[in-house]
């Protein structure tokens, strides 16, 4: 394999932000691939209206299977609420289809037994934290797990009160900290909303997904012949 071959990736995400986001963190954290991005924000309104519709989930295995087709070596879905129409699109392809938030979720895991898991939306709560539940039982350990939709934070973020979701969301993420060996924010937009809070503040260790999950294609790079 030519030591200049560099894989192109898709990365799929379902918030029209979100490519902005993750572009710097592609170029630092997996600088051997060719990131291209699509974006359907209409995945995540149909799964927060209707639940996990087959539907949706056929139209995310058809990017999958679209990307496979134009040379993609690995898909990287960035959002949690379809996390799970991920990983049932993987027997689909002969491509890596990858979690964002399945590093996150193997980390927490590791840092204690009593997990808190914070979210605005119970769409993409149940995923992370089932994940999360996966996680432990394939590691072998006992977790107590508590979640909270932070009541309250997704509507003043819809209704564009920015400041007061927030507020709301570092306000929660205090509250379960406390007896709780680490907190895992089901969201990535979440952590803006914490740096409202000094440092140390919470006490334990936050965590989120973009970092992680965009570190998972670096191994891409690793020799491999090129499709």
């Amino acid at each position: 394999m030519p030591a200049t071959h560099r894989p192109r990736v898709c990365v799929l995400h379902t918030v029209a932000a979100l490519p902005a986001v993750f572009d710097p963190l592609l170029a630092e954290l997996a600088p051997g691939v060719r990131p291209y991005h699509v974006v359907d924000e209409s995945l995540l309104a149909d799964t927060v209206a209707h639940g996990p519709l087959p539907r949706t989930a056929a139209r995310l295995a058809a990017y999958v299977t679209q990307a496979e087709a134009a040379g993609a070596e690995a898909v990287l879905v960035t959002c949690s609420s379809v996390g799970p129409f991920a990983e049932a699109a993987r027997p689909l392809a002969a491509i890596p289809v990858l979690r964002v938030d399945e590093p996150m979720a193997r980390e927490a895991v590791t840092l204690g037994t009593r997990i808190a898991v914070l979210a605005t939306l119970d769409s993409t709560l149940r995923p992370t934290a089932d994940l999360v539940r996966r996680q432990a039982a394939a590691a072998g350990t006992e977790v107590r797990l508590t979640t909270s939709t932070c009541p309250g934070a997704h509507r003043a973020k819809a209704t564009g009160d920015a400041a007061r979701h927030d507020a709301l969301v570092a306000e929660e993420a205090r509250r379960l900290a406390a007896g709780h060996d680490v907190l895992v924010l089901a969201q990535a937009s979440m952590a803006a909303a914490l740096r409202l809070l000094p440092e140390g503040t919470l006490g334990v260790p936050v965590l989120s997904s973009p970092r992680g999950g965009t570190a998972q294609l670096a191994a891409l790079t690793a020799e491999r012949p090129p499709r």
